[in-house]
């Protein structure tokens, strides 16, 4: 398999482009700015490229932008992705005094950044922390959801190699609403026990893809 990160000099994307790599996934980092892609891309044994070039040839692009550029992100890329699947993480939160919150917005991002693109979109890897992700294979599941049954099965293949827990499939892209909210509880969680924290599923067989 062959990932364009988009967005891969952030800390998740780093992260997530480190585990892929360690795994034996070639890798293409995206950015606006190719100097900073290679930079980053170097020390992973990755290859580094502008977002534009990074998505040409892949399998999967994994967008890993921050949620209030993601939709935009995946509009400007409309014609270089084409028809290669997407797997969104980004999730959409407000941060108030009473802590972390999902938006009101009725469509996930996930949904939104499927009505710019003509391939297939799925969501997933919201509980998955760049902090853990960097250390080692976090000891969690991963969660998926997405409407095509192809670009789903290689969105878990892809979460089993960041995990040592399952890959799960979380059922249609509409469940992406929910999986986006999790992210508020996750950082609320880890606020209050200063951890970083993760989820399993309990009652699965080992289902590792």
């Amino acid at each position: 398999m062959k990932v364009a990160v988009v967005g891969g000099t952030g800390s998740f994307g780093v992260a997530v482009a480190k585990r892929l790599a360690a795994a034996g996934i070639e890798v293409v980092i995206g950015s606006r700015d190719a100097e900073r892609a290679r930079e980053a891309a170097e020390p992973l044994g990755a290859a580094g490229a502008t977002n534009e070039n990074s998505v040409q040839g892949v399998d999967l692009v994994l967008l890993a932008v921050k949620a209030e550029a993601a939709v935009e992100t995946a509009r400007s890329l409309r014609a270089e992705i084409g028809s290669t699947p997407v797997l969104s993480v980004a999730a959409e939160l407000g941060f108030g005094p009473g802590g972390v919150k999902p938006t009101t917005e009725a469509k996930a991002i996930a949904q939104r950044i499927q009505e710019e693109l003509d391939g297939p979109v799925v969501a997933g890897l919201h509980s998955l922390a760049a902090a853990n992700l960097a250390e080692s294979p976090p000891d969690e599941d991963a969660l998926v959801c997405g409407d095509d049954a192809d670009a789903k099965e290689l969105a878990l293949e892809l979460a089993g190699k960041l995990v040592t827990g399952n890959a799960v499939d979380a059922g249609p892209l509409a469940s992406a609403r929910a999986l986006e909210g999790m992210t508020a509880v996750i950082v609320n969680v880890n606020k209050r026990y200063k951890a970083h924290a993760g989820l399993r599923v309990t009652g699965l067989p080992h289902t590792r893809q």
